[in-house]
């Protein structure tokens, strides 16, 4: 009888690092819509050059030092190469888990930690916020890291009116509990003008983006896990925040309709009623808004309907504000770098308020001028005339 052959050995597993690395063609698109690469001008500074060092060293090829790290550390996250990207490189994927792999071989910066930490605990949040919202006018300049929390906002009062329309879920999330009250109000009126009642439901807290764009990604997953228990039952549920909706849409599942708060406003627009607003207004686009949730067109659309508005957008510096998450408390001097041509525009545009999509955004743009810096349906709510019928 033959011999038996022995047993084909089973393929080595691919690293799913290096797979998502092995995707890169190197042809260099990803290059001119990079804001690392287009403040520094180096190839480790762009996304091409950050594949190929997570790559080689989950290869082992070559060794972690401080100054590559550093390479890893100043990605935005902006997600504008993946965009652009012919080769449809999972980019944001692969960032995740480089992360991962970094923050295990090296801890985290205790401010990382403590940012971390805050957000995953709402009450302790919120009264460190009210604290500092008492204490911003006399702590100095380099203790106000944000501008100061404002008043809370009653919600208005729901008239004596049939059963509305539709009740739609909304997500609130960490820092906006404090910062956001007078926004949630205005979406609660602008809702109302459609006879749609909004739900900030109970239970709810932080996307958990910030935890897992920092590689913490055991925290993001649990923190998804608690939207998902609290927004169970909930067929739609409204986001705020552009850098949050991705992190909740993927909590919540397919099987809810996770949507930006423009998009379905911008999709019942046609039913909205404003007042001549004779005002010039300057319109920021955060990165997680073009290249994420796309509303781009949902919020021109609504912006365009307000008689006599004229509407200025920032498209100075190298595209992204440089707030990225907690990278603007990491790094704040880098994080300036990125901002001061946006603040520069907006003050020589002769706008009266700096409009923008995204709380982080609004957070860091805020500490770089003295204007109103407002989320969009905050100010469309003042431009509301009245409640439409019919």
């Amino acid at each position: 009888m033959p011999a038996a052959r022995p047993p084909t050995p089973a393929p080595p597993v691919l690293d799913p690092l290096v797979a998502l690395a092995d995707r890169c063609v190197q042809c260099g698109l990803c290059l001119p819509v990079c804001p690392t690469y287009s403040l520094e001008r180096l190839e480790t500074e762009s996304p091409r050059g950050r594949i190929a060092l997570s790559r080689a060293w989950a290869l082992d090829t070559i060794a972690p030092t401080a100054v590559a790290d550093t390479h890893l550390d100043h990605c935005l996250g902006c997600g504008s190469c993946e965009a652009v990207c012919p080769a449809g490189v999972e980019y944001g994927q692969l960032l995740v888990q480089a992360r991962q792999r970094q923050r295990e071989r090296r801890p985290p910066a205790w401010r990382q930690r403590l940012i971390e930490s805050l957000a995953a605990r709402p009450r302790w949040l919120n009264a460190g916020l009210g604290l500092y919202r008492r204490a911003h006018g006399w702590l100095p300049a380099s203790l106000r890291p944000l501008p100061r929390p404002p008043r809370p906002v009653r919600w208005p009062s729901r008239p004596a009116t049939p059963a509305p329309a539709a009740r739609v879920g909304l997500f609130v999330g960490c820092v906006a509990q404090a910062y956001e009250s007078p926004l949630r109000a205005a979406l609660a009126r602008l809702c109302g003008a459609l006879g749609v009642e909004l739900d900030p439901v109970a239970g709810q807290g932080c996307c958990g983006a910030l935890h897992e764009h920092a590689g913490n990604r055991d925290s993001a997953a649990r923190l998804a896990a608690g939207n998902r228990a609290a927004f169970a039952g909930h067929d739609t549920v409204l986001t705020l925040a552009s850098g949050c909706h991705d992190g909740v849409a993927h909590a919540l599942g397919s099987g809810v309709r996770t949507i930006d708060a423009l998009s379905f406003l911008g999709e019942r627009a046609a039913a909205l009623r404003w007042r001549a607003t004779p005002q010039r207004v300057a319109l920021h686009l955060p990165c997680t808004q073009r290249n994420v949730v796309k509303s781009v067109p949902a919020l021109r659309r609504l912006l365009a309907g307000v008689p006599g508005l004229e509407v200025i957008e920032l498209d100075a510096g190298h595209g992204c504000c440089g707030a990225s998450g907690t990278q603007m408390f990491a790094d704040p001097e880098r994080a300036a770098e990125y901002r001061a041509p946006l603040i520069d525009q907006f003050l020589r545009s002769g706008a009266t308020r700096l409009l923008s999509a995204n709380i982080g955004c609004r957070l860091h743009l805020g500490n770089g001028t003295t204007a109103p810096v407002q989320h969009p349906l905050e100010f469309l709510a003042q431009c509301l005339e009245e409640t439409p019928t019919g």
